[in-house]
């Protein structure tokens, strides 16, 4: 794993939410991107090398409709860059680790990603990123 790629955060509003954490962070969202597949918006910030990714519902049976019924508003998961998304899958299976995905799929904001089951990482929720590359 190569660094901390983002933060994703649940949120019920993602409006109020931008505005939010554009008062604590000081400066605006860059992107706001709607994720089908999983059926999320987000938003962006860029913090450094690692970005916040705010997460809203699209749908009451999503995850994160589901996570934030369970858990409330909050951090969702934490992404690490990797260089070779297949190659770490592999290497976490062989390590013992479930992943939630048997192959990469597309995410936000241009990437590959997939997730380690979180009661196998001490209730964390782990999403491998790879950018993707046209």
């Amino acid at each position: 794993m190569l660094k901390v790629e983002h933060i994703g955060i649940a949120v019920k509003d993602l409006e109020n939410s931008n505005m939010l954490f554009q008062r604590l962070f000081g400066k605006e969202h860059y992107k706001i991107e709607e994720v089908a597949s999983e059926a999320v918006n987000t938003s962006f910030f860029q913090m450094g090398e690692t970005k916040i990714e705010l997460l809203q519902a699209e749908s009451e049976d999503s995850a994160i409709a589901k996570f934030i019924a369970k858990r409330g508003e909050g951090i969702h998961h934490i992404a690490f860059e990797v260089e070779d998304i297949h190659a770490e899958m592999e290497r976490l299976r062989n390590e013992g680790f479930t992943l939630l995905n048997e192959q990469p799929k597309k995410g936000a904001d241009n990437k590959l990603i997939c997730f380690v089951h979180p009661k196998t990482a001490n209730g964390l929720l782990v999403e491998l990123c790879q950018e993707i590359k046209d």
